[in-house]
């Protein structure tokens, strides 16, 4: 094809000059000049015809072709090992009995034990699964082949596939090494009616390579997710990826073991506890808590202090969580309004929720676009119940609430916008897929699925959520003192951490019985 499509454009060029030439032959009458400018233009737009059919096919060939000469050279061995990984050891576990196989295949062999034909690590984003199977190929010793799975994606069909054979034959040259697969999701998704050519051939491409594929080779195929449950169930099935490990946001004690980890080259001063910090990073992941020590670092070279101390920290976390405060430009009516707003989820929480920690009260602009914001640290639990999804949600149009107790009906503002939308999701959730509705035994999001279409969701939900409208509006009407009080106090000083706020509400509170322990 790219002979032809060369000797095509030698032979235009050859057409054209001998045009010209003819030109300068015939001499310059009407006639001539005519004939010659007839035969010029039919000669130029048979070429790029000619040239624009080729096109196509030529780009289609060097697609492939792309994807071959990229993977010919050998990969270098990762200069990883489990010494960077903190956390997740249950799927460390896992891995190191991979270790241990493409070491000694040997000793696996005369149990006659075979390895799984695939790993599939899936999890949340940032909990480390790419770091996991680069240490894997670093521990081993063995070549690491990191795709995407979007590199297998294309919109001419077979393309797709022509890369996975490419990929598993490589890695069968190589001998011992890791195929890694990131996002396989964007190649393996659940087939269905929708479903292209393409995708469907690059699918069935991977399928039927990991079938046939003889695990005794010492290629180990590790695969990572945030969604398995759109994968194809015919990756899932044994003799595929027949191991799957959930790689889970860390524990408290995790948390710890990575900010250990990745502060190891970073001078801390002696005052800072990595253990309060660990405390306070509910949900975060192995990803976010390396930025936040970043962040830290950052802040603590702008300063020039010498080291990172508990103030970078503390700066650090909250702009991470609630993004950086910027400059306050609210009139002073306003700023009563967002101070009575926050100081509203404040009070809700101490009260509803005194399992969770206040952390801070701001009325200063964030980074992610609100006017205030109210950081309070969940306690950890496996699960949550009835009370406390309902509790999340009181204390979510807690700041709605105390806007009408204080200023009226006519001074509700559009600051309660996310609340309202987080309250409705919460109310939703507890209504179509909870059986928390007054029908625990059912479940309206799959009954529609399974009887096409269930009547009176919509109204389930606002009528939860006018229940707990009411029940925190008549909470914060009895705490009217604590809540102007502490709606002052932030005013003043625009911003208060969590134990200044829970010393200003416990002080006000009209009945001690209320005050949490």
């Amino acid at each position: 094809m790219k002979r032809l499509y060369q000797a095509l454009t030698m032979l235009t060029a050859a057409a054209a000059l001998a045009a010209l030439a003819l030109s300068f032959t015939l001499g310059s009458g009407p006639r001539a000049q005519s004939a010659v400018s007839q035969a010029l233009i039919f000669t130029a737009l048979a070429g790029f015809v000619a040239l624009a059919l080729l096109r196509g096919p030529r780009e289609r060939a060097e697609a492939v072709g792309v994807s071959r000469r990229a993977g010919k050279s050998q990969p270098p061995l990762p200069k990883c090992d489990f010494t960077r990984v903190a956390a997740n050891d249950e799927a460390l576990q896992s891995l190191k009995e991979l270790r241990d196989y493409l070491r000694h295949p040997e000793k696996y062999r005369r149990y006659g034990a075979r390895m799984p034909a695939g790993v599939l690590l899936y999890g949340p984003p940032g909990t480390g699964k790419t770091l996991m199977a680069k240490a894997l190929a670093g521990e081993a010793g063995v070549p690491f082949f990191a795709l995407s799975g979007s590199d297998f994606v294309e919109k001419y069909v077979g393309v797709g596939a022509s890369r996975v054979r490419e990929l598993f034959k490589k890695a069968r040259k190589a001998g011992k090494c890791v195929i890694f697969i990131d996002e396989i999701d964007a190649l393996g998704k659940r087939r269905d009616d929708m479903s292209s050519d393409e995708r469907d051939q690059t699918l069935n491409a991977l399928l039927s390579e990991m079938s046939g594929f003889y695990t005794g080779d010492g290629v180990i195929v590790i695969a990572a997710t945030n969604r398995i449950d759109a994968l194809d169930p015919a990756l899932l099935r044994p003799g595929r990826f027949d191991r799957q490990i959930e790689v889970g946001l860390p524990g408290r004690a995790q948390r710890l073991s990575i900010l250990k980890l990745h502060s190891r080259n970073k001078p801390l001063e002696a005052g800072v506890d990595l253990e309060e910090l660990a405390a306070q990073t509910v949900s975060m992941s192995g990803a976010s808590l390396e930025n936040l020590l970043n962040e830290a670092a950052l802040a603590a070279a702008v300063r020039d202090a010498g080291a990172i101390g508990r103030s970078d920290l503390q700066a650090a976390f909250y702009k991470t969580v609630a993004g950086a405060d910027r400059p306050i430009t609210a009139t002073d009516g306003e700023r009563r309004i967002i101070a009575t707003h926050e100081a509203g989820h404040a009070l809700a929480s101490r009260l509803l929720m005194p399992e969770n920690r206040l952390a801070r009260v701001s009325i200063l602009p964030s980074g992610r676009g609100a006017a205030g914001y109210n950081l309070s640290i969940p306690a950890e639990r496996v699960m949550v119940d009835k009370n406390q999804l309902e509790n999340q949600i009181c204390v979510l149009l807690a700041g709605r609430a105390a806007e009408q107790i204080t200023f009226g009906d006519g001074a509700l503002t559009a600051g309660a916008s996310s609340d309202l939308a987080r309250a409705a999701e919460l109310a939703s959730l507890m209504v179509n897929e909870l059986g928390m509705a007054g029908e625990p035994a059912v479940s309206l999001k799959a009954l529609a699925r399974s009887c096409g279409g269930v009547s009176g969701a919509a109204e389930a939900c606002k009528a939860l959520l006018a229940q707990q409208y009411a029940r925190v509006a008549g909470l914060l009407g009895e705490q009217a003192e604590a809540l102007r009080a502490l709606a002052g106090a932030l005013t003043q000083a625009e911003s208060l951490e969590g134990g200044r706020a829970v010393e200003i509400i416990d002080a006000h509170l009209s009945n001690e019985r209320q005050k949490p322990a």
